[in-house]
């Protein structure tokens, strides 16, 4: 090591040296502070806003999306619970595939595939979601024996009839939005942030939405969406939260409309992480051969 190091130095006396020492350290220290606090890690969002309220906004957003950076696949089977305004409900039986796409200058994939009851026994969603690009979705019906492709001017239609969107089911990317910070209050035992999120993208069937993420988790527990008049017409509440070695997943998943009093639950088992999902297993060409 010493042959590395300037003959100078070695001139100086040991407490002149010392002191050289640590003050390269503190520069070394303070410039490291700076870097890491001014400028993002590779292949994050620079944070965006132009004012306070909106840098605020876009920071708690991106600590909750990355905060699920990293869990690469997962698969978990489901029941969606159709409730009308008079109260009846119908089950389904479904399962869901998410490849995830670390770069957050692309959306992650995603494969729906109904397996009950018998008349939507096979049908199935494959999105590829975008930035601000139009996500790419391909519903495929059993009884047409056809692949449909989902137009982007189509997605804020009801996805199989639930109080669900064909946008809802495509991947939250943090980049999909901008955002403002609102205010803090409780929601439930825990503190939220209340942030409002505008579609960057066309075409979507929401004007805003209003987000409460929990300070401790950094997880989304409501989300408030208002229509193209800006009136508020739906209310998801996320529960029963568990931990996957580090990633969160929410158990009960509701969405009522507010205008229509209909109401949609998504029950989700178990998480199986890391099942090796692959990139030929969201193409489109497989959508006719799942069942």
């Amino acid at each position: 090591m010493r042959k590395l190091i300037n003959p100078i130095f070695w001139a100086l006396t040991p407490l002149v040296a010392l002191a050289i020492l640590w003050s390269a350290a503190l520069s070394a220290a303070v410039l490291s502070t700076a870097v890491s606090s001014d400028s993002p890690v590779d292949g994050e969002t620079p944070v965006r806003g132009s004012t306070e309220a909106q840098r605020k906004g876009f920071e708690i957003a991106a600590r909750s999306d990355r905060s699920d950076r990293g869990f690469k696949d997962n698969e978990v089977t489901l029941s969606m619970i159709l409730r009308n305004a008079a109260g009846e409900e119908s089950r389904r039986a479904l399962v869901i595939t998410t490849l995830e796409v670390p770069d957050e200058n692309e959306g992650d994939k995603s494969l729906i595939l109904f397996e009950t009851p018998r008349d939507i026994e096979g049908t199935a969603l494959l999105s590829h979601a975008k930035i601000l690009d139009p996500d790419n979705q391909w519903l495929f019906l059993p009884s047409l024996k056809r692949v449909k492709r989902i137009s982007s001017r189509n997605k804020s239609g009801p996805f199989v009839g639930s109080e669900f969107a064909f946008e809802d089911f495509t991947s939250v990317e943090l980049n999909k939005y901008d955002y403002e910070y609102l205010r803090e209050e409780a929601c439930g035992e825990l503190k939220c942030d209340v942030v409002v999120r505008y579609p960057r993208y066309e075409n979507s069937g929401y004007t805003k939405q209003i987000v409460w993420i929990d300070q401790q988790y950094f997880q989304v527990r409501k989300i408030d969406f208002y229509n193209r008049r800006d009136a508020l017409l739906k209310t998801l509440t996320l529960e029963g939260y568990l931990n996957y070695n580090g990633y969160w997943r929410a158990h009960t998943v509701r969405m009522v409309n507010h205008q229509t009093n209909k109401s949609t639950d998504l029950v989700y088992g178990e998480y199986k992480f890391n099942v090796g999902l692959k990139e030929t297993d969201f193409v489109k060409g497989r959508l006719s051969r799942l069942r």
